[in-house]
């Protein structure tokens, strides 16, 4: 049980409290809790000074939270304005004191009030967010492909549709990677904007103390009309067998991302067909990833971990069923419990490929569900039935919980290719 301690001040830091936040969030995360100016520097350059909680104890920072503006993309394709937290911790000595409760709600108040129709975070740990009301909406996965069992030609030396692939720099990839990645997170339900730092910082231009940079490798495939359709960035290591015998060689994606699957198919197996490569790891992909039925043997790419990613927390029922598509037709009533007070209540949602409108009603529930599974079910990977079965959404109406599935569910999963 926690125990308020209304003596802890928690609020917006000042830039004064900027390195003793860096210190409690270092703590937090188990990293040395040494302070460099440069990370200073870094994190004062794009934190907003409004949205950065601590929570201080007779003046010293022993808790920390951070939000910022986000788009995510809802099914069909609509960008929806969220809340992105990221930054949370809480130092050892003050577990338990609810400052997270007051931070949460004190962050959530406000993007409400703001608008925001979601708020998201990728959780460190799984039982910490689903009291808040988040629940997980995306799932990724990592596949390690074991090269020579693939059945891929070795000898092959390009795509077969006319297209090319080039190795490329850091500086290619920042002219013509943010638009490709806009054309890719727009087909691709909850995926996630990235801001002009992301690839400063992903292709070395932006260098941080608290991750190493390593130069990776950087390839292209533009399609035989000559459009950039494929980005890779990966790394190698350097493995040999005893003696030296043999390369033993890991490519490591850092991410890849393709417009097509022709260049996802030309990306995968270009990384198949490095010289001294003998394994492959994908990095974290969709759950769904087409990757493994790439290759004429799909086993060679072998599941190395499988996780929940991003967390969606419905901060406006009504906004956010309009804002994505349906793939069925009909009508459902739904009950949202929501313990935080910020959109509970009971809507009828009618939908079609047409259209949809969603409204407060004062007719009968049909689904009773909480706020979190909601949030779990708006992108549409989750099943209703699953979660009638286990006990989390109730079903008033008999049949109410597969007619939901035929108009939430999607027929590719969602997912969320960044982490923040």
């Amino acid at each position: 049980m926690s125990r308020p301690e209304p003596h802890i001040d928690v609020r917006p830091i000042a830039e004064a409290d900027l390195p003793d936040w860096i210190r409690a969030l270092n703590t937090g995360f188990l990293r040395t809790p040494d302070v460099a100016e440069t990370e200073i520097a870094d994190r004062g350059s794009y934190l907003v000074p409004a949205r950065t909680l601590g929570a201080f104890d007779a003046g010293r920072c022993v808790a920390t939270f951070r939000s910022f503006a986000q788009e995510i993309t809802a099914v069909g394709g609509a960008p929806v304005p969220a809340d992105a937290i990221s930054n949370v911790t809480v130092t050892p000595t003050h577990r338990r004191r609810g400052l997270l409760t007051r931070m949460m709600a004190q962050d959530l108040a406000a993007a409400k009030e703001r608008g925001d129709v979601v708020a998201t975070l990728i959780a460190a740990e799984y039982p910490i967010y689903g009291r808040y009301g988040f629940g997980p909406a995306t799932w990724t996965t990592q596949w390690t492909i074991d090269v020579p069992r693939t059945g891929l030609d070795p000898r092959w030396a390009g795509p077969e549709d006319g297209g090319r692939i080039d190795i490329v720099d850091g500086a290619d990839v920042r002219k013509i990677g943010p638009e490709l990645f806009e054309r890719v997170r727009r087909a691709q339900p909850g995926a996630v904007d990235r801001d002009e730092r992301w690839w400063l910082v992903n292709t070395g231009v932006l260098r941080l103390d608290r991750s190493p940079w390593t130069e990776p490798f950087f390839a292209v495939y533009r399609s035989a009309g000559g459009e950039v359709q494929g980005l890779v960035s990966y790394t190698a290591d350097d493995h040999w067998s005893e003696g030296k015998k043999q390369p033993l060689n890991t490519a490591s994606v850092k991410w890849l991302i393709a417009a097509t699957p022709d260049a996802e198919r030309a990306l995968w197996r270009y990384l198949c067909s490095i010289d001294w490569v003998m394994t492959v790891k994908s990095g974290w992909r969709a759950p769904d990833d087409l990757l493994p039925f790439f290759l004429p043997d799909p086993r060679a790419a072998g599941v190395t971990s499988q996780a929940d990613w991003l967390w969606v927390r419905i901060l406006d029922v009504v906004r956010a069923l309009e804002a994505r598509t349906y793939e069925g037709q009909g009508a459902l009533v739904i009950e949202v419990v929501d313990a935080g007070g910020l959109t509970g209540g009971r809507y009828r949602l009618e939908a079609s490929a047409e259209g949809s409108s969603c409204t407060p009603t004062k007719d009968a529930a049909e689904l009773t569900l909480d706020v979190a599974d909601l949030g779990r079910l708006w992108l549409g990977d989750e099943s209703v039935v699953r979660l009638v079965a286990l006990g989390r959404v109730r079903e008033e109406r008999a049949g109410a919980a597969r007619e939901a599935d035929a108009l939430l569910r999607t027929s590719r999963r969602p997912w969320c290719p960044d982490v923040f």
